[in-house]
């Protein structure tokens, strides 16, 4: 695969601005474990091998075991995530494939007994900057396994 475009180079101001807002997320109230596992699992839905591969050495270098790295995917069937990683993987998802009719309230009032209300909006946040990055890649076709820890 090569890339299409290098954003970085050709739209270097907006890239800069960009990596700001998405490194401020690791500043946030949401902490860097569950940034990991929902950063994980958006790019798993949108199917974004770059970030796929960015996203999991993060987490490994973060000191997530190799089998809870496996279970991201069936998080729902899995018993090694505890409930307020299970809040923020449904939120991450519900966001990242939204309903046509929005984000129906047992989901928000199930996310909202594991999250306080700065919690879901730094996750929400988040979700919108990890979505925004898995698609500018797809668009790109950024190759994977260049970088080996968070962009900068």
């Amino acid at each position: 695969m090569t890339q299409r475009v290098n954003f970085a180079q050709q739209s270097p101001e907006l890239f800069k601005k960009f990596l700001a807002f998405h490194n401020a997320m690791y500043e946030s109230a949401i902490e860097e474990k569950i940034l990991d596992l929902v950063s994980i699992r958006t790019s798993q839905m949108n199917g974004c091998g770059f970030c796929m591969d960015l996203h999991v050495k993060q987490a490994k270098s973060h000191g997530e075991s190799e089998l809870r790295l496996y279970h991201i995917s069936i998080w729902r069937e899995s018993t090694l995530f505890i409930p307020r990683e299970r809040a923020a993987l449904e939120w991450a998802e519900i966001l990242t494939k939204l309903p046509e009719h929005g984000v129906p309230d047992d989901i928000y009032d199930r996310v909202r007994g594991q999250l306080s209300e700065k919690e879901i909006s730094d996750l929400t946040f988040s979700v919108m900057a990890f979505n925004s990055l898995d698609r500018i890649n797809i668009g790109f076709k950024t190759v994977p396994g260049r970088l080996t820890r968070r962009l900068d």
